[in-house]
């Protein structure tokens, strides 16, 4: 009985707020149940998680995708960003296949996929390889002056990325060094660059090149 006093006294206390509590809570589900539904395209970026550390992804990458969406108007301007996120936890190497659905796309509520185009995605998958490869400096050299001598320090630099990438490279090339117009010694702090957008340099990637120059 005390219970019931407790409960009855929580149901009546307040009634004016708890009536226009509702009042707005009908209103607000009327003009959301009278919405027309529309649908649009949006696209979006296809991020991917759980990528195991011992592989590399040696595919063009597929970075966007198209979806078709449906939902309310006032839905659909309020979608924000979706999202289209891979989970590549159990990928093993070589052709992995990745369908566009309702498992791995996030949408606001009331907002549904009707397709994605494309309907799936495909990835190639190489172990991790690092190595060590020679740095070859190139050179500018000035009219009247000629190179004598060359360094460079480090004379090689580590490089990684997908195995088969990394197997067929032989040499890093250094940006273009100017030779002066003077006789002497010099020091260049050089980048080091590398053709294969797939391969990375994991630490460093600037040399030092000395050069001796005199003149002709």
């Amino acid at each position: 009985m005390k219970w019931g006093k407790v409960l009855l006294a929580l149901v009546t206390r307040n009634p004016g707020w708890k009536l226009l509590s509702l009042a707005i809570a009908v209103v607000v589900w009327g003009v959301v149940a009278n919405e027309p539904e529309l649908s649009t395209f949006a696209t979006v970026g296809v991020e991917y998680r759980n990528l195991p550390e011992d592989l590399e992804i040696s595919s063009d990458p597929v970075s966007t995708v198209k979806l078709e969406l449906r939902g309310p108007s006032g839905q659909l301007r309020g979608v924000g960003d979706p999202e289209v996120i891979l989970d590549m936890s159990k990928v093993q190497t070589g052709e992995r296949t990745f369908p566009i659905g309702g498992g791995n796309v996030r949408l606001v509520r009331g907002v549904h996929l009707v397709r994605a185009i494309p309907s799936e995605v495909r990835f190639r998958f190489e172990r991790h390889a690092e190595r060590t490869v020679k740095v070859t400096p190139r050179f500018r050299e000035r009219e009247g002056y000629e190179l004598v001598s060359f360094a460079v320090h480090p004379d090689s630099i580590a490089i990684a990325g997908p195995a088969s990438r990394v197997a067929v490279v032989e040499t890093v090339l250094t940006d273009q060094v100017n030779v002066p117009a003077r006789a002497g010694s010099f020091d260049y702090p050089m980048n080091t660059f590398l053709d294969d957008p797939y391969i990375r340099f994991p630490e460093l990637s600037r040399v030092t090149v000395t050069v001796t120059v005199r003149k002709k």
